[in-house]
């Protein structure tokens, strides 16, 4: 059997620019043969005559090589292309018989359950939203959906066959009211990906929402969702939820929202859980920055039942008036696997993020993190000119084995500093628990107080526990306090209480966690 591959269209590039070698080759032979063919002797002597008769003699040698080099060229060129022009044609030919053997098996397929049993779905048509046609049933992309007329929804991607990617969903059609929600994306069978989401379309007022990611069924991950649409006067359309992966699988990634151009910003689109036995958690789309209200973080997809880690949430937008929350991480395996980080709270000209976001839960009680697994770090908090947001609390760790996770920072404000997040609990045997987050700055622009810093999370039987995050220092009002560390249980060290934060009257210093009941050392109380 022949492993050699030929694809004609390369075999004829080869052929061009292997024509163009012969003739830059023939006329650089050209060129030379006149200064050394009639080479002039440079005395009347007989030596200076024998000089030039043998370089003129090289010089006749040299064309006779050139010309019958040329010759082989040009006929290496010729069997090429007639190599070319043979398997062009062979590959038609071959075309044309395979062509009527699928239609021989697509034809009875087509009209006993109505779709082809090979071949990638129709696209939907632009600007009539219309769904993309079905992939084969064994090989087969499924059509993108096609695009909606003003603000109509743009159509669903076509399901893929047992092999094969979804189409992805249509965009949303503009509108000078609502913009359009973008299209759904395709499912997939065996083996592939979910569609995409389609994009929502622009409102003059409302903005669509992003069209969800498709999911699959068995081997392949889920669709990302679909970015919302952008909304002027209105509020601007959220994200698309990402797909659900397949049996094993990641989720698909949450759309981002929409930007709020005069008003409120979309919020993004939660990540796509993993598969049913192993995956990922998908990250949950950003929210989108508005000129009044930030959006929302999409929260992290939970991960797989078995092994997995939660995907991160989304950060919440920028907002000139309220900046926007961080969205929720998302829960780890059954069995093992951490959760996700949670998302950062977005700024705020007057009011910050209402809160870092809490990280993502390990696993509790026998749905997730059995085993083993972190808990996911909290969110930090969105700065504000007036109140900034609290950091998020970190999530607990799995029931036998692993950390807590960290508790976010808190937002620094103009006034009242944001709180740290509480760091999460440690495993039940063993782990440490999680530091607390740090407290915001304050009192920048006026009177205000330094955010008070988390709390450490408690340690497993063998652990330490957290320390106490710092309390925020305020310019001109009182510093935050600082909080306690975590305690440990059985064996192991208290965590260290958090430092007073600095300001015109310092805060309070956090407690040191109590040692293990066997074995270690109180935690030290923080300084001042």
């Amino acid at each position: 059997m022949s492993y050699v591959i030929a694809i004609p269209a390369s075999l004829a590039a080869a052929c061009s620019e292997l024509s163009e070698i012969g003739i830059a080759v023939t006329t650089a032979a050209s060129a030379a043969a006149a200064p050394t063919m009639v080479l002039v002797a440079a005395g009347a002597d007989e030596v200076s005559a024998a000089v030039a008769d043998v370089f003129r003699a090289h010089a006749e040698q040299y064309q006779v090589l050139s010309a019958q080099a040329s010759v082989f060229h040009q006929q290496f060129v010729a069997a090429l292309a007639a190599g070319s022009h043979t398997y062009a044609g062979a590959e038609a030919s071959n075309a044309v018989t395979m062509q009527g053997l699928l239609d021989a098996v697509n034809v009875p397929c087509q009209a006993l359950l109505g779709r082809p049993l090979i071949g990638n779905g129709v696209n939907g048509a632009p600007g009539t939203g219309a769904d993309g046609g079905a992939g084969g049933l064994l090989f087969g992309a499924g059509g993108a959906g096609g695009s909606g007329g003003p603000g109509q929804a743009g159509g669903r991607g076509g399901d893929a066959g047992l092999f094969g990617k979804g189409g992805a969903g249509g965009a949303g059609g503009s509108s000078l009211t609502k913009g359009g929600a973008g299209g759904a994306g395709g499912s997939s069978w065996l083996f592939g990906n979910g569609g995409s989401g389609g994009i929502g379309g622009t409102g003059q007022v409302d903005g669509g929402a992003g069209g969800a990611g498709g999911s699959a069924a068995l081997f392949g991950s889920g669709g990302r969702g679909g970015i919302g649409g952008l909304g002027v006067d209105g509020v601007a359309g959220s994200g698309g939820l990402g797909g659900a992966g397949g049996v094993f699988g990641a989720g698909g990634v949450g759309g981002d929202g929409g930007l709020g151009v005069n008003n409120i910003g979309g919020a993004g689109g939660a990540g796509g859980h993993g598969g049913l036995l192993y995956g990922a958690g998908a990250d949950g789309g950003d929210g989108g920055s508005g000129r009044v209200d930030g959006g929302a973080g999409g929260a992290g997809g939970r991960a797989g039942l078995l092994f997995g880690t939660g995907g991160s949430g989304g950060d919440g937008a920028t907002g000139g008036e309220n900046g926007g929350a961080g969205g929720a991480g998302g829960h780890a395996g059954w069995l093992f696997g951490a959760g996700g980080t949670g998302g950062a709270g977005g700024a705020g000209h007057l009011e910050g993020g209402t809160s870092g976001a809490n990280g993502g839960v390990g696993g509790v009680g026998g749905s997730a993190g059995l085993l083993y697994g972190d808990g996911g770090t909290g969110g930090a908090g969105g700065i504000g000119h007036i109140k900034a947001g609290p950091g998020g609390a970190g999530g607990n760790a799995a029931i036998l084995f692993g950390a807590g996770g960290d508790g976010g920072h808190g937002g620094a404000s103009g006034t009242a500093g944001g709180a740290g997040g509480a760091g999460g609990s440690a495993g039940m045997l063993y782990g440490d628990g999680g530091n607390g987050g740090f407290g915001g700055s304050g009192g920048f622009a006026a009177p205000g107080d330094g955010g008070s810093g988390g709390s450490g999370g408690i340690a497993g039987l063998f652990g330490n526990g957290g320390e106490g995050g710092s309390g925020g220092m305020a310019v001109t009002g009182t510093g935050g306090d600082g909080g306690n560390g975590g305690n440990a249980r059985l064996v192991g060290n208290g965590g260290g209480g958090g430092n007073a934060g600095t300001g015109t009257t310092e805060g309070k210093v956090g407690d040191g966690g109590t040692a293990g009941q066997i074995f270690g050392q109180s935690g030290p109380n923080g300084a001042r």
